[in-house]
């Protein structure tokens, strides 16, 4: 899974970017890399890994991994190349899910760049320059569908749908807000709009409204009625909270997260806001040599998730091996499970579930 960071100069963004990618590097159990300059990689945090190992004591565990990608370089007029415009498109048009960090606090010691703290503003300058690209790639592709369709007449339905999503584009509105059938859904997926892809609003607020009132806060109230009405998310998230706790060790961590009456970090509800947006689940494979938890789309079928690990085992399946995680726990081994009937056999039709502890038999 690949985030995008994006957000006006002075909300929060780049506190929140270096936040979470150094909590990745907090603990040995979830390690950290850096790609490059704006590109961190941080593991998933999975306590089912660690529960896995005690019973295996593997060589290496594992875990499952997300891209955040620091995108910057939006001014105005980033969709006609304004600033670093097109490279800022170019990188959003490579991630999964975007979360687009919106300045919900006062300090008169940040200077916002249009002189005023207004969230639903901010939103609107930067959706527009993805509406007025995507606009433009409509167009493109509705002029040569026209051409085209003298030869194949079923390709007016494409134009009709592609034109109802121009008019919503046309309104202000992003793609994703636009109700569709699976098949003009797969029409959408085509285009590859930029207006199309899941959206997380990390609300950054004060230290105070965060740890006291946080409903109360009249921007991100202003921000949730508008992801309410085009089908996002919204993450309350106070950055610089985020940045104190990712200089703590994993128990000043947990007792400061007590404190403001909280299970999880920021890092932690982004991650599970985006597995949540993307339809994403992890499966597990346990044995000495490794633990490991795989990602995949939910819905996925048990040959699919096997091709995840290589495409042989796809291409050669023959069944899988399973067993809940939690099945596996309660005995305390496999063996002890198979006594009682709890690891299944499951053929090419089985779809995997969450936390399913898997080994799978192939041929090739």
């Amino acid at each position: 899974m690949k985030l995008g960071i994006v957000g006006l100069p002075n909300v929060g963004k780049s506190t929140l970017f270096n936040a979470i990618t150094n909590a990745g590097a907090q603990s040995a159990n979830y390690p950290f890399c850096t790609i490059d300059a704006n590109v961190g990689v941080v593991s998933v945090p999975d306590e089912r890994l660690d529960r896995l190992a005690d019973l295996y004591n593997p060589v290496k565990i594992t875990p499952a991994v997300i891209h955040f990608v620091d995108i910057a370089g939006l001014v105005k007029g980033a969709s006609k190349g304004e600033g670093l415009g097109n490279k800022f498109l170019a990188n959003i048009r490579e991630v999964d899910a975007i979360v687009h960090v919106v300045r919900c606090f006062e300090d008169g010691d940040i200077i916002h760049v249009e002189g005023s703290v207004d969230a639903l503003r901010d939103i609107e300058t930067i959706n527009l320059e993805l509406i007025f690209s995507d606009m433009e790639m409509l167009e493109r592709r509705i002029s040569k569908s026209e051409k085209m369709l003298k030869g194949d007449k079923s390709l007016q339905l494409e134009i009709d749908f592609l034109r109802r999503v121009y008019s919503a584009l046309e309104q202000g509105l992003p793609a994703r807000s636009v109700e569709c059938s699976d098949d003009e859904n797969d029409i959408l997926e085509s285009v590859a709009l930029l207006t199309k892809k899941p959206v997380i609003y990390a609300a950054n607020m004060s230290e105070a409204d965060f740890a006291g009132d946080i409903e109360g806060n009249a921007h991100y109230a202003a921000v949730c009625k508008l992801a309410a009405d085009e089908n996002a998310e919204v993450l309350p998230i106070c950055a610089q909270i985020e940045a104190d706790i990712s200089e703590m060790d994993a128990e000043e961590k947990g007792m400061f997260l007590g404190e403001l009456g909280l299970e999880f970090s920021g890092l932690d509800r982004l991650i599970q806001a985006g597995y949540r947006l993307l339809g994403l689940i992890s499966y597990l494979t346990a044995g000495q040599p490794e633990v490991r938890a795989w990602t995949i789309t939910r819905g996925t079928k048990a040959p699919g998730a096997a091709g995840k690990i290589h495409t042989d085992f796809e291409r050669g399946f023959i069944r899988a091996e399973v067993i809940s995680y939690q099945d596996l726990i309660d005995n305390g081994s496999m063996s002890a499970a198979k006594e009682k009937g709890l690891v299944r056999s499951e053929g090419k039709e089985y779809v995997m579930q969450d936390g399913d502890v898997v080994l799978f038999r192939f041929n090739v």
